[in-house]
């Protein structure tokens, strides 16, 4: 029983989305391109369930390009209608076009200069008859058994959002730069933001020492700065090789009693792998992981090839770029 009711809401929503599929013509265009050359912000408004799905919607354009925020039109007319300006445009959801907070702001919106685009499930309404631009969300029926919770209007007002928002990210060439730039805690916004001057060990953190340092040297600093590594220099400041701890476990194995006299330069790694400081994490990430022997660590070197820095994997996961 609980299955068959699942899967008859299903289909009601499903119907609900192709008609209005089919139903989207030029009013859809003309109301993108209200959107599209708005100079301010587009303020979103509604109550009840269309309030909640105005909320979501105005999250979805802000996160997409379009600046956008939700004015609750019961609060709009109590004062809260100040926060629109004249440019801005009023984006209202209201399946009947007649609920009474959101008609009791128009006057102001008018006054203010703001155009007025509407979703609506009627096209003769008082909302619709005093919009720039109308958007029909009419269903047939709710998914509700009863016919009264919002269901089917709810879903139709969400994803003629979505495509709204997506339309508009599309013509104004949002790119997934962009995006980043306004997911900065997110995944994507680390892996295209984020650099690995941003992570790396520098300053009295980065573990720095003469190629020509005997190796007890060399086990001192490792065992101070705790990256499991050691960045080895020439007369230059130029980087000239890395120890990591393996290396001295090998070295150790090699050189037996004689091990401490010998100099930092008999067991460095000569041809390390390096990153910049202006180069993205995820790239850092890269290096470590695609290659046929998986390195732990990479030091970080200026355009002179001087090491400024130091970066591990740890430093990377942590910073969830994997």
């Amino acid at each position: 029983m609980s299955l068959e009711e699942a899967r008859r809401v299903i289909d009601s929503e499903l119907a609900a989305l192709g008609a209005l599929r089919e139903r989207l013509d030029a009013s859809f265009t003309a109301a993108v391109d209200i959107l599209h050359t708005c100079r301010g912000r587009v303020v979103v408004t509604g109550v009840g369930k269309s309030g909640l799905v105005g909320r979501m919607l105005a999250a979805t354009l802000s996160s997409c390009g379009t600046p956008a925020l939700f004015l609750h039109a019961g609060e709009g007319a109590h004062g809260d209608v100040g926060v629109i300006l004249p440019g801005d445009v009023v984006l209202a959801l209201s399946q009947s076009g007649e609920t009474e907070e959101v008609l009791a702001i128009l006057p102001a919106v008018k006054k203010i200069g703001a155009r007025l685009v509407v979703l609506t499930g009627r096209a003769d309404s008082t909302l619709a008859r005093r919009a720039d631009a109308v958007l029909l969300v009419e269903v047939e029926r709710e998914a509700c058994p009863l016919g009264l919770a919002p269901t089917s209007s709810s879903t139709a007002q969400k994803v003629l959002g979505d495509a709204l928002a997506m339309a508009l990210l599309s013509r104004k060439g949002f790119t997934e730069e962009k995006f980043a730039l306004f997911h900065p805690g997110g995944s994507l916004g680390k892996k295209l933001l984020m650099r690995v001057s941003d992570l790396m060990h520098s300053g009295d953190e980065n573990p720095v020492l003469s190629a020509d340092a005997p190796l007890e040297a060399a086990l001192d600093v490792l065992l101070d700065k705790r990256l499991g590594a050691v960045s080895l220099v020439d007369g230059e400041g130029k980087l000239a090789g890395i120890i990591v701890d393996g290396d001295l476990k090998r070295g150790l194995k090699e050189y037996r009693e004689k091990f401490l006299a010998r100099s930092a330069r008999d067991i460095m790694i000569k041809t390390p792998v390096t990153i910049r400081p202006d180069q993205l994490a995820v790239e850092a990430f890269a290096l470590m992981e695609n290659r046929p022997s998986q390195i732990s660590v990479l030091p970080v070197v200026d355009a002179e090839h001087r090491p400024v820095g130091m970066l591990r994997m740890h430093d990377l996961v942590r910073a969830g770029i994997y």
